[in-house]
């Protein structure tokens, strides 16, 4: 079982291809090894084109996100937006990942399965907290994509599977600024969530793709 990962510099994402290198080969892909960026579709597109002869591929796994970094903070209000870290979380958080799914999807197994981490807080209907705009909203947009991209691919390919996941609050570098409320049994290691969301995505079928999981196993409204 041959596997992509996409962010696997990340802590998730590197539990991820640590975790799938015990099933087969696994292709670690990321910024910080000049593999691709996000920002740059020339640059997924070429990455994707130097794998071809790789495929097919079982999964295909893109584990990137932006919450904080030292440029932007998460809103807290209206007061806090702009349009340039509307539009970077966005480019990060949602057009960047679903043109992975552009350039790589020809690269799945008929069978296979596809995932793009994205976040309780992109469900409209769970909204009752407000804040985090850029986040939120970038979140929510991945979800659409996603879904209408898993409409498409089932007229071509029935069996497989594309979804978005939810990994729960993880202890790495985007979540430990806010993990003040969190209870300690909710904090997760990155070897568990990545280890949950395996479980998960193996256990989904068709009839799932195009749907939001969370490391449960339960479906996250949109």
């Amino acid at each position: 079982m041959s596997a992509i990962v996409i962010g696997a510099s990340g802590g998730i994402g590197s539990a991820l291809a640590d975790l799938l290198s015990q099933r087969g080969p696994v292709v670690r892909l990321s910024r910080s090894a000049g593999d691709l960026d996000l920002l740059d579709e020339s640059s997924i597109a070429a990455a994707a084109a130097r794998l071809a002869g790789q495929a097919p591929f079982a999964r295909i796994i893109v584990a990137t996100g932006l919450l904080h970094d030292d440029r932007q903070d998460p809103e807290r209000s209206l007061r806090d937006l702009s349009a340039e870290h509307l539009q970077r979380s966005f480019a990060i958080n949602a057009i960047g990942p679903v043109l992975c799914l552009r350039h790589f999807l020809p690269l799945l197994a008929p069978d296979g399965r596809f995932a793009a981490l994205s976040a309780r807080v992109g469900s409209i209907s769970d909204n009752r907290l407000g804040g985090w705009y850029g986040y939120r909203a970038a979140k929510a947009a991945l979800n659409q994509l996603v879904r209408t991209a898993a409409i498409e691919l089932a007229r071509t390919r029935r069996e497989a599977v594309c979804v978005t996941l939810h990994p729960g609050t993880v202890d790495t570098a985007m979540s430990r600024p806010f993990q003040r409320g969190v209870a300690p049994d909710k904090l997760f290691t990155p070897v568990f969530a990545a280890e949950r969301l395996l479980a998960v995505l193996d256990a989904l079928t068709a009839a799932d793709s195009g749907s939001c999981f969370d490391w449960a196993g339960t479906r996250v409204p949109f």
